[in-house]
């Protein structure tokens, strides 16, 4: 894996999991919480997200394989789930696959909120994990898989020091500014959910490829 599909795996991670985007959800979910209760959720959402992209990374192909669910397949798939989450972006709206009603605000702990609704299925979600499986099948290999490995923990930390930034985040950027930011990487999402589904079809019907 050369740098430059590296850095386009980093790209895509960093779009879809979205960190500006989803402190501003964050903020709200924590509004009426302490900082020392924040920062358990934080700590706690943190470790949950880099665990979820690991281990998909490194065995998420082999239970697709249990299943006999093949690579094209999951690009379609996931192609779907990250354009409905781009176009929900693009719209300033929460998805409905990032969408969880079954907690109450005022219930909200490390253990309520850190690992579900949070961890998964809103930053670490169907989008994400299929970005993950695609990729470890693009580039194979132990070396591959460890650098990835290192990315994924990169922006599993990245998103839990925006959580952590929450307070100054939404001053600087205010509300129109979260807007704008969460509506870019709605495009981008949209942009890389299309090249995924092309991929995904060309490899279940090689013929239109050509």
């Amino acid at each position: 894996m050369d740098f430059d599909a590296l850095a386009a795996f980093a790209a895509a991670m960093f779009t879809i999991l979205n960190p500006i985007g989803n402190t501003a959800l964050f903020a709200g979910m924590v509004s009426d919480v302490s900082t020392i209760e924040r920062r358990a959720i934080v700590a706690k959402f943190t470790l949950a997200v880099a665990i979820i992209l690991i281990v998909t990374l490194w065995i998420g192909e082999q239970v697709l394989g249990f299943f006999g669910v093949s690579i094209p397949s999951l690009e379609v798939a996931g192609g779907l789930v990250i354009g409905v989450i781009g176009m929900s972006m693009l719209h300033g709206k929460q998805s409905a696959v990032h969408a969880d009603t079954s907690r109450k605000e005022n219930q909200v702990t490390a253990d309520s909120i850190a690992v579900v609704p949070l961890a998964m299925p809103i930053v670490a979600g169907p989008g994400a994990i299929a970005t993950v499986i695609v990729n470890t099948h693009l580039y194979q290999g132990i070396e591959s898989n460890i650098k990835m490995s290192i990315v994924c923990l990169a922006m599993s930390a990245i998103v839990g020091l925006c959580f952590l930034a929450v307070g100054p985040i939404v001053r600087i950027l205010g509300t129109s500014g979260l807007s704008i930011v969460t509506k870019f990487m709605g495009l981008i999402l949209l942009a890389i959910a299309v090249g995924m589904f092309a991929s995904g079809v060309q490899g279940l019907f090689p013929g239109l490829g050509g």
